[in-house]
């Protein structure tokens, strides 16, 4: 085992895409349960198991593929998005804090994986052209400045802001933009990603077992470590046809709409075009149908963004995307559990570690949730105190007085 100091990971170095593990695992390397297959638990389980670590992940489902509802791994978007992202939803001082960090050690690796034309096909993943676009100067907008500017400067490929974007996507002029920039960033075919991320986790060894885990896990968390002898846990549940070729991603800023009401497209791949989107705040019903207003308003507000839209046929087999989001009040927390738990000799630090609550940004923010729960999953096998998720410190200026 290494200790993960700089728990930024790096492609090729800290994990590999092929079977062989990294840093093969022994009869002594401890064990980890994670609970939750979705794409932040497979993430997980890929990152410990070539880190050396003996995994096995618990899920009440996995990823399917017929009619019936699919995972939120898999209908999300899965456009990699710098934060705060369109669907991220996340704009506490703590979440931005620490997901631009790990948005940008996703970025690189699934831009790694995509420049290997047989990873990418197999994975799912492609990097394209994505447009943002507005209806005022980005000038205009101090937020949306800001974050411009730190795209910018952040080590994405391919920026570049031009207003004539609006005329050469065929963006209808009645909707009012009037300003944009795109830049390069991977689109990930979930269905494709997800049955490839099982396959992978498993081929390096890792154990899927189906299973409900109901409760809070501390309470039972020496119940499981026992039963799958495991000496920490992540809790990773997270709560050609005739269609128009879209070969970028297309978003407009929210402020030209409702703040849940967006247009999202973001083709899937060579045959599908996902379209959106809405969010829904504590609703945990998935009741929606076609005919629903709100998603027929979705669908009229896309084609009127984009008037080639209306030449487009549903895909048959699975027409409308809906899930539950794993969103928090709060931020995103990837941190110990901060109470005690009981143990044989009383109460004890806990080893569970929580990667949870990235909302609609699961797979932008993927592989730099991992590397943190490899660091924090290591601080836990080391009996170590626990501290806090913490946003931003920033560095005290003294203050002198001049003396005249």
């Amino acid at each position: 085992m290494t200790s993960s100091q700089n728990h930024n990971l790096v492609f090729w170095k800290d994990l590999s895409p092929y079977p062989i593990c990294i840093i093969p695992s022994t009869v002594l390397s401890p064990r980890i349960l994670i609970v939750g297959g979705g794409v932040t638990g497979l993430i997980t389980a890929w990152v410990l198991l070539d880190k050396g670590y003996h995994v096995t992940v618990v899920a009440k489902e996995w990823a399917s593929y017929g009619t019936a509802q699919r995972l939120t791994s898999q209908i999300a978007g899965a456009l990699w998005e710098f934060p705060p992202a369109v669907c991220g939803q996340h704009t506490d001082a703590i979440s931005l804090h620490h997901s631009k960090r790990w948005c940008m050690v996703s970025y690189h690796i699934w831009d790694a994986i995509a420049a290997v034309p047989q990873l990418a096909e197999a994975a799912g993943v492609r990097v394209k052209g994505v447009d943002f676009f507005f209806p005022f100067a980005v000038e205009e907008d101090p937020a949306q400045l800001e974050k411009m500017r730190e795209i910018m400067a952040s080590g994405v490929r391919g920026f570049h802001r031009d207003a004539r974007l609006v005329q050469e996507r065929n963006v209808s002029p009645t909707y009012g933009a009037v300003d944009a920039y795109e830049h390069l960033a991977p689109i990930i075919d979930t269905d494709r990603a997800m049955r490839w991320l099982m396959d992978l986790v498993q081929s390096k060894g890792g154990q899927l077992v189906t299973r409900t885990i109901h409760g809070d896990l501390l309470d039972q968390e020496m119940a499981l470590r026992t039963e799958y002898e495991a000496d920490a846990i992540v809790n990773a549940t997270g709560l050609a046809g005739d269609y128009p070729r879209v070969e970028h991603a297309l978003t407009i800023s929210a402020d030209v709409t409702n703040v849940n009401e967006i247009v999202f497209l973001v083709p899937r791949n060579d045959d599908v075009l996902i379209i959106g989107g809405i969010t829904e705040s504590n609703e945990w019903e998935l009741d929606l149908t076609l005919e629903s207003p709100i998603i027929q308003r979705m669908r009229a507000r896309c084609e009127a963004f984009l008037p080639d839209l209306k030449k487009a046929r549903l895909d048959p087999e699975y027409p409308l995307a809906q899930g539950l989001r794993p969103f928090r009040e709060h931020n995103v927390r990837v941190e110990r559990e901060l109470r005690l738990s009981s143990g044989e000799s009383g109460s004890e630090h806990s080893r569970i570690v929580h990667s949870y609550g990235q909302g609609g940004a699961g797979w932008s923010l993927s592989f730099g949730c991992a590397g943190d729960v490899l660091a924090l999953v290591e601080e836990a096998l080391l009996n170590r105190a626990p501290t806090p998720m913490a946003g931003e410190v920033k560095p005290v200026v003294p203050q002198y007085q001049a003396r005249l």
